[in-house]
């Protein structure tokens, strides 16, 4: 359930893209609960079919959120994918795949929304980072580097875009109780056992929720954060900055 008020996105158009599960739905939620009209974009059970992965069918979207709603005020790049294992894990086919799609998705989706953001007087992208682009997690090397390259891409287009009054900034999810999440500890052997693992490793002690990073998310994109730029929030339970002795018996 939202927090916010229905004034704070009156009027404004936001684009959520894999928004219909995970964290993207949950911010989709929010957004709407704060008075915005949100298009979600992903690959299937939307009214705006979306493959980030490839610049026509972006493009088409894109267009057809502008055609409906007459503007786009805020974009939300979330679509995304996750990857496990060490640099020996994954061939060239995988990393180029996951790039693809983490990085180069955020890249199409904006340059076809730029046009749009650029008449609005309250722009703003906001990407789905990770607490993997600030702390060494093992087994995900190329999961870690893609999102080390959104983090830097979020701050390059922030300094590209200021001037032309649209605002760039990312969220940095600790380990969130996502669908993807659920899978890896279905698959574990011991799914309890690694699930207590994953909700040690975070400082409060639990796996952040969806709906808190969508906050976190509405922060970033709502008008009231105009001087908020090139910046990551991070929503990890303290994970990346916080350096606890053990708990002693």
């Amino acid at each position: 359930m939202s927090t916010g008020t229905g004034e704070e996105f009156e009027g404004l158009v936001a684009i959520v893209t894999g928004g219909a599960s995970g964290i993207g739905r949950a911010v989709a939620e929010e957004l709407t609960g704060r008075g915005a009209q949100v298009a979600v974009l992903d690959l299937q059970g939307t009214e705006f079919a979306c493959d980030v992965t490839d610049d026509a069918s972006v493009r088409r979207a894109v267009a057809a959120v502008a055609e409906r709603h007459g503007r786009i005020d805020v974009v939300v790049n979330n679509a995304g994918i996750g990857a496990q294992g060490t640099v020996a894990d994954n061939d060239d086919a995988e990393w180029l795949r996951v790039f693809d799609l983490n990085v180069v998705g955020i890249v199409r989706v904006s340059r076809a929304a730029l046009p749009h953001l650029r008449r609005s007087p309250h722009a703003a992208i906001v990407n789905t980072c990770s607490v993997a682009a600030t702390a060494g997690l093992p087994q995900r090397a190329l999961y870690s580097a893609s999102k080390g390259a959104v983090l830097a891409l979020t701050r390059a287009m922030a300094a590209d875009h200021i001037r032309e009054g649209i605002r760039v900034n990312c969220v940095n999810p600790g380990t969130v109780d996502t669908p993807w999440i659920g899978r890896l500890l279905d698959a574990a052997p011991d799914p309890e056992a690694e699930r207590a693992a994953l909700s040690a490793r975070q400082p409060h002690g639990r796996l952040v929720t969806a709906q808190e990073v969508a906050q976190a998310v509405a922060y970033l994109a709502s008008p009231r954060a105009g001087s908020t730029v090139g910046i990551e929030l991070a929503v990890d339970g303290g994970m990346a900055g916080l350096r606890l002795r053990p708990v002693t018996p």
